[in-house]
């Protein structure tokens, strides 16, 4: 089975890149791999070598998190499996983490590709993580007939060291977005009002409301109330400028050959010029069709001007609490 190319797409989150990933899906040499990575923390890549069976392990067992949020009736858009007609289930046991995004991005009966993909894979002897991820990504490829592989995960520039370190191979790619329309999306998504607040609570738990910290820690508990507090717009700006410059500080060490910089805006305004670029970087040719495909299906995503509707002193708050960042982007990016 020969290995094909890789990529990673990396970022804040909430940047574009979900849109990105069902662009890439149409590319018929492409194997668009959604939020695999993501999905499978904090196990995603061990350092140790794992056997076959142990691999399967991590890519089949459910995570408590997206099983609280699913029981808890908080809406995840990226959560996928719920929404189609599968066996697995929060109430029976859990949805494999396999299951939840990445194999209904790639199919439309993700139980009949996890059943196929098991037996394949807990066969395999041990070695280091990264080979079993290539040998799951040469099956997904062979069964799709795609020769070259791009693995998009939200809020993944904090990972971009390991991938690094696993997969010294692979090539990046930084996406990203306007800081104030982008902490303005991740303060309405449930995921990130957790990581604001994880946030909170490692940097100032004292402050915190009585009972959010049990919350926390007991995975029974309903996660509900934590969506339902109040939380200034500018603190998901200081979120979205930390992730930003720590992620650029990390990708600055990587050879300047490997990687490439993408901003949603740019995606938008000039989707030929922008993808055709993408698939150079990623090892595939931009094939017209595809392009026209790629600039009808970003025709349909608005350019982020919600932060603008913001009562003037929200904005200037939000604006200054994302200036770090936006600086940051303009030295490395020269925009």
């Amino acid at each position: 089975m020969s290995v094909r190319p890789l990529t990673f797409v990396v970022g804040t989150g909430r940047c574009g890149s979900t849109a990105l990933s069902r662009v890439l899906r149409l590319h018929p040499d492409l194997l668009s791999v959604s939020e695999l990575i993501a999905s499978l923390e904090p196990d995603a890549l061990p350092e140790a070598p794992l056997t076959g069976a142990e691999f399967w392990r991590i890519l089949a067992t459910p995570r408590s998190f997206a099983n609280r949020v699913i029981r808890d009736g908080i809406p995840l858009p990226e959560y996928r499996y719920p929404h189609v007609e599968g066996r697995f289930s929060v109430a029976g046991g859990g949805i494999p983490a396999l299951c939840m995004m990445t194999l209904p991005h790639l199919t439309d009966d993700p139980d009949a590709l996890f059943d196929v993909l098991e037996p394949e894979l807990t066969r395999r002897p041990a070695a280091p993580v990264a080979d079993h991820y290539r040998a799951l990504f040469g099956l997904l490829g062979e069964r799709f007939g795609r020769r070259a592989v791009v693995e998009r995960s939200g809020y993944s520039l904090r990972s971009v060291p390991r991938l690094r370190e696993v997969f010294p191979e692979a090539r990046f790619v930084h996406l990203h977005r306007d800081g104030a329309d982008c902490a303005l999306s991740m303060s309405r998504h449930p995921g990130f009002r957790l990581i604001q607040l994880m946030t909170e609570r490692a940097e100032t738990a004292e402050d915190l409301p009585a009972g959010l910290d049990a919350l926390l820690s007991d995975d029974d508990a309903d996660l509900r109330p934590l969506y339902q507090r109040s939380v200034p717009i500018a603190e998901f700006g200081r979120l979205w400028s930390a992730t930003i410059v720590e992620g650029l500080e990390r990708l600055s060490r990587l050879p300047a050959d490997i990687r490439m910089s993408l901003s949603y805006e740019g995606l938008l305004d000039a989707p030929e010029r922008e993808l055709t670029r993408l698939a150079h970087h990623v090892g595939v040719e931009p094939l017209p069709e595809w392009l026209a495909a790629g600039r009808a299906l970003l025709d349909g995503d608005r350019r982020g001007t919600a932060a603008a509707t913001l009562p003037p002193d929200e904005l200037a708050a939000l604006r200054e609490s994302c200036a770090p960042g936006a600086q940051a982007l303009s030295v490395v990016h020269g925009g």
